[in-house]
């Protein structure tokens, strides 16, 4: 096996500490209040939910999340997409990025990536690209990141696939030009991100919110919290030897 040279972070409820349930109730309350009276609250909210599970279901490496999200949007709503779209864009510009009260943003996620960069890791947010780019750099300004942190982010802009597939993991892997079995797959659901090791990463579960639906349940190579990810990054054990 090859020696680990990358590393994938998950995103929310690993990096950014949080529950990601309770965030997206709050998140989408506030966009709902936002949107104001285009739609309402629930008529909303079952179209977000609709249009993100089309771009789950996706299988056209031809067309990009965004791309799949706005044409369930538009089409299930009867709304152009001219008239609804800026709403949404100055929404995520103007009013996310002062959501981080949703979370429990602490240092401890900035230690973890200055020590990956300094034991000589590529590093990258594989965070799930279901969110614009905008939310996603929000999400990382509250943990002191920016993208220039990292040679990629994944964001729903530039994706094709989306977690728990593992063509996700596959493009991460040719976008930076090297093989799964030089990764480390860092995060807290089970099966979202540890689904990483069924392409030869390994796997890492942190485990301070970790999320589990109890099917299908992956091998882990490695867990802990993510004080322990910081001494075994720093100290290049485990996964990352």
């Amino acid at each position: 096996m090859k020696k680990a040279t990358t590393i994938l972070f998950d995103l929310d409820g690993t990096l950014l500490e949080m529950w990601t349930e309770p965030f997206v109730k709050g998140y989408l309350k506030e966009l709902g209040a936002y949107v104001g009276d285009r739609f309402d609250t629930e008529t909303l909210l079952r179209l977000i939910w609709d249009a993100t599970h089309a771009v789950i279901a996706n299988k056209d490496p031809d067309v990009t999340n965004e791309e799949v999200f706005i044409e369930r949007f538009v089409s299930k709503s009867g709304v152009e997409k001219e008239e609804i779209w800026p709403v949404f864009e100055a929404f995520y510009r103007e009013v996310f990025p002062a959501l981080s009260h949703l979370a429990f943003p602490s240092p401890l996620a900035k230690k973890i990536v200055a020590a990956a960069k300094e034991q000589g890791f590529c590093v990258v947010v594989a965070t799930n690209p279901i969110f614009p780019r905008d939310a996603i750099h929000s999400r990382l300004a509250w943990i002191d990141l920016s993208p220039g942190d990292f040679e990629l982010v994944t964001v729903y802009e530039e994706s094709h696939f989306t977690k728990p597939h593992l063509d996700y993991y596959r493009e991460i892997c040719q976008k930076l030009n090297v093989s799964p079995d030089e990764c480390v797959m860092v995060g807290n659901h089970m099966q979202e991100d540890m689904v990483a090791g069924q392409l030869g990463m390994k796997t890492f579960l942190v485990n301070n919110y970790q999320e589990d639906r109890g099917e299908p349940v992956y091998p882990v190579d490695q867990r802990g919290s993510l004080e322990e990810l910081y001494q075994a990054i720093s100290r290049r054990t485990g996964v990352f030897a």
